[in-house]
């Protein structure tokens, strides 16, 4: 049974703009437009990534665990965790023994990623629950390290959800972020082609959904780039804040420590 979670209570900020892509949507109204992306992908999701990087998100996600080195015995939040890719990392690479809470604000994803690590064998170690990473739904200090891989573009208040973020994190807790970032000039003329042109038609044929694809590509544009977002982790409120570019600048690594 998967736990919801979900915050219900209606938003007076219908007036407010948020982007969806590369248009600008009423606030309250992108996390269910998102959430429709992800509900109609979550069944070729997995498939999708491996065609989408040629496999190279694995080695990403790979860079990510270790370097957020988690311990056993450590509480660690998993949010936007999707299929479990990167909880199940944890738990491989701690044997086990960390206590990984995977939450996600799509039933859909959560449902996909049970599955799919009961089907690997994977039947203990992870709380799997559904919310949203603007307004939590565990009590403060409760986690000794939060990740979100692939998910942070698509909150629609960043700010308010790194802050909550760090609401949850224990004094000396860390908050890691893998997402795609700006690549480097001298490939981007490559990279929108592929974006906007071969990615979307890979996704037509493959999960049968070319509009969504063509979002997810408009929602890496979207986003800050490194040292913008950066900034905003340190504005609310972490520390000791880096990162690092993975692959010529196409995904990157986010550390912030709640000191």
């Amino acid at each position: 049974m998967v736990r919801s979670t979900m915050n219900d209570n209606p938003t007076d900020d219908q007036d407010e703009r948020a982007s969806f892509g590369f248009t600008e949507v009423p606030v309250d109204q992108k996390a269910s437009l998102v959430g429709e992306v992800f509900s109609s992908v979550a069944g070729r999701y997995d498939l999708m990534n491996d065609l989408m990087s040629a496999g190279i998100h694995r080695l990403w996600k790979d860079r990510f665990v270790s370097a957020l080195r988690p311990r056993p015995g450590e509480r660690v939040l998993d949010l936007a965790g999707g299929t479990g890719d990167i909880a199940h990392r944890i738990l491989k690479r701690t044997g086990g023994r960390a206590a990984v809470t995977l939450c996600d604000i799509n039933p859909a994803m959560v449902e996909a990623g049970r599955d799919r690590l009961i089907d690997k064998g994977v039947m203990t170690g992870i709380d799997w629950t559904v919310g949203d990473a603007e307004t939590l739904p565990f009590p403060d200090c409760s986690f000794d390290a939060a990740t979100i891989a692939f998910g942070i573009r698509n909150v629609t208040r960043i700010p308010k959800a790194l802050a909550d973020i760090r609401r949850v994190l224990r004094p000396g807790g860390r908050f890691f972020c893998l997402e795609f970032s700006n690549v480097r000039e001298a490939l981007k003329p490559a990279y929108d082609l592929y974006s906007f042109q071969v990615l979307p038609r890979v996704g037509k044929v493959v999960a049968g959904d070319e509009d969504s694809y063509r979002y997810l590509a408009e929602s890496i544009r979207q986003f800050p780039d490194r040292e913008t977002f950066a900034g905003m982790i340190s504005d609310a409120g972490f520390r000791r804040v880096s990162h690092e570019a993975l692959s010529q600048g196409i995904a990157a690594i986010h550390r912030g420590w709640r000191i």
